[in-house]
C-alpha cells in the first residue's frame, strides 16, 4: 500500500478502548453523539448500556481519524471488542461507512481500500460483503452477506439487533449492534483490491450488477446479486488467490475504477464484463 501511495496508519484495539474509557458519558460531545445514534436506525429493544458503549467507541474512533487525517478505515470487529466493551461495532462502523469514510469489516485494510474507490468515483457510500451461497440453479446469480455493517443508505428497511453468531460464543447482552436489512434491488459496482506480497504486486477487480428482488429469508445485510458470466467471475477469483470479501456501491462506476487502478496506479486489474 506504501509502494502505491497509500499510507496506513495502525492503533491497537486497547489504545481506541482506553479512549472509551475516558469519555464522561454526561459531556456534550457524548451526548450530541448519542442523539445521532438513535436517530439512525430503528433501536427497539436494545440496552440504554449498549447504546452507551457504541457512543463512546464512534467517538474514539472519529477522534483518531481526524487526528490522523484518516479517509478509511478496517477495524478488528471479532471477538476481542465484544469480550473487552461488550458490543458488537457494526453500526457504529455503518455510521461511518455512510458519511463516506469507508469501516471495513475483519481488519481488511485492502477492503477499506476498494470501499474508498468507489466512493469516491460515485458520492455514494460503500460496504464490504461477502461472496456466499449459489442462488438456487441460476449460475448468474449468488447470495451477497454480511452480518452487518452497511450503510443504512443501502438498506430497503433496516434495524439493529444482536449478533445471531456471536452471541453464542461472547454472551447475547454482549453482542447488540448489528445492522439488519436487505440491499435495496437495483444496480451496484463490485470491486476488490488485493496485495501479492510475494509477486510485490497490488491485484483487482471490479464490475457491474444487479440487485435483485429475488426471495431470500436470512439474517445481517443481504441480498441476490445478479451478475452476467458469474462463473467466470468466481474462476478468476478463486484462481488468483483473492479473499472471500467484495466491496460494492449502488452505482455504476466501473469504468473509472478501472481507469483509476490501470491506467493511474498500474495495478494488475481485471474489468469483468
Amino acid at each position: 500500500m506504501e509502494a502505491a501511495g497509500i499510507s496506513v496508519e495502525v492503533i491497537g484495539l486497547g489504545e481506541i478502548l482506553a479512549e472509551v474509557d475516558k469519555l464522561d458519558d454526561k459531556a456534550k460531545e457524548v451526548q450530541d453523539s448519542s442523539a445521532e445514534l438513535r436517530g439512525y436506525v430503528p433501536l427497539k429493544g436494545v440496552p440504554e448500556e449498549a447504546l452507551a458503549k457504541m457512543t463512546k467507541l464512534r467517538l474514539a474512533i472519529d477522534q483518531w481519524l481526524q487526528e490522523n487525517e484518516i479517509d478509511a478505515f478496517a477495524f478488528q470487529c471479532w471477538d476481542a471488542i465484544e469480550r473487552f466493551l461488550g458490543i458488537v461495532p457494526c453500526a457504529v462502523m455503518s455510521m461511518f461507512s455512510q458519511k463516506l469514510i469507508p469501516a471495513a469489516c475483519e481488519g481488511d485494510v485492502t477492503g477499506a481500500v476498494g470501499m474508498y474507490a468507489m466512493a469516491l468515483a460515485s458520492g455514494q457510500p460503500s460496504a464490504l460483503l461477502d461472496w456466499n451461497n449459489n442462488y438456487g440453479d441460476d449460475p448468474n446469480k449468488c447470495v451477497l452477506f454480511h452480518c452487518s455493517n452497511l450503510p443504512k443508505d443501502m438498506f430497503s428497511e433496516v434495524y439493529m439487533t444482536q449478533h445471531p453468531i456471536l452471541s453464542d460464543s461472547v454472551g447475547p447482552e454482549n453482542a447488540w449492534g448489528v445492522c439488519v436489512g436487505r440491499i435495496s434491488p437495483g444496480p451496484f459496482t463490485y470491486t476488490r483490491v488485493s496485495t501479492d506480497d510475494a509477486a510485490g504486486v497490488v491485484r483487482a477487480y471490479t464490475g457491474e450488477g444487479q440487485i435483485t428482488d429475488d426471495p431470500l429469508d436470512t439474517y445481517g445485510g443481504y441480498g441476490v446479486a445478479e451478475i452476467p458470466n458469474l462463473q467466470v467471475l468466481f474462476n478468476y477469483v478463486c484462481a488468483n488467490g483473492f479473499e472471500h470479501h467484495v466491496a460494492i456501491n449502488q452505482s455504476q462506476v466501473a469504468d473509472a475504477i478501472y481507469e483509476a487502478m490501470d491506467n493511474y496506479l498500474e495495478w494488475d486489474v481485471y474489468y469483468h464484463q
